[in-house]
């Protein structure tokens, strides 16, 4: 069902242009890829700098977690002067063994929350998750739209949800997790970035990478289109985070071009832009001080 005209959101909707022209956005990643052929070694390390380094296997343990948590103390303090990771990212039950062994100075604990990866269980039980994530030190939250109900036209029980994890969260980082590539259309990506934003998104995401789930440059750019209007609209900056499928260092370059030509520079620290990701890490570090399998 489309939502009813005294919806508390149609307002906000109506205050945007929800027909996105994808010839147009199409036109714009081609024109943007066209503009440098790949980074200096000092975008490198930024880029590196971008990162919430993920672990989220079924087969995580908290041996494993604290293994990876203790490389990762090891690498960084050890090469101080190479940015470090934004985030580490894992599981709600692995926020202890993080936040306790990370030594790193501004590195966060992230953890993905509210039914990670489906969205798939009650309110409640994602108010649960996530004050315990919170509760065992985890600094952001990484949740995910529920697409289902968001392509049944539920607004007003999706934008209530997020609202009341965003509560829970309160001074804690809330991303939301769109799933931009199981939305439909593009015009469907700006509308939930809208929502989110809306219902107190501190980050919009693009993708779990879970169910064949992945960021795309298309869905990308029109997240930034949105964060660019909402800003513009309420005065405040909302970050985003690209994730799932970026795999090489020139996908995750055009990310960062992105932002700059549709946000602009003061877009691209690690506060309001992050590429989540782990396999990029190591081809990143190589690059930058040729060192292999550190991490």
């Amino acid at each position: 069902m489309e939502y009813e005209e005294n919806d508390r959101y149609a307002e906000a909707f109506g205050k945007y242009n929800l027909n996105v022209n994808e010839e147009n956005v199409c036109r714009t990643i081609e024109k943007i890829r066209s503009l440098k052929s790949g980074p200096t070694k000092d975008e490198l390390s930024k880029l590196l700098g971008y990162l919430d380094y993920t672990s989220l296997k079924s087969t995580d343990s908290d041996e494993t977690i604290l293994e990876m948590t203790e490389r990762i103390n090891r690498f960084f303090s050890s090469h101080p002067d190479i940015p470090a990771f934004a985030a580490v990212c894992v599981y709600p039950c692995y926020a202890e063994t993080v936040s306790k062994s990370l030594e790193i100075e501004d590195m966060h604990t992230a953890c993905v929350s509210g039914g990670f990866p489906s969205s798939q269980t009650a309110t409640e039980v994602k108010i649960a998750e996530t004050a315990m994530a919170i509760h065992d030190g985890a600094d952001e939250i990484d949740i995910v739209m529920p697409v289902g109900r968001f392509l049944s036209g539920e607004y007003e029980y999706i934008a209530d949800e997020m609202q009341e994890l965003k509560d829970v969260c309160n001074d804690r980082t809330l991303k939301v997790i769109l799933e931009t590539s199981l939305l439909g259309n593009l015009s469907n990506v700006k509308k939930a970035a809208i929502m989110a934003m809306y219902s107190g998104a501190d980050f919009i995401k693009t993708s779990t990478g879970k169910e064949n789930s992945i960021a795309t440059p298309e869905a990308f750019l029109v997240m930034c289109q949105a964060i660019k209007e909402y800003a513009a609209e309420t005065g405040r900056k909302v970050g985003i985070k690209a994730a799932g499928g970026i795999s090489s260092i020139n996908d995750a370059f055009l990310y960062c071009q992105i932002v700059k030509e549709t946000l602009g520079k003061e877009w691209l620290n690690k506060s309001l832009f992050r590429i989540g990701t782990s396999r990029l890490a190591g081809q990143l570090i190589a690059e930058i001080c040729g060192e292999k399998d550190v991490i």
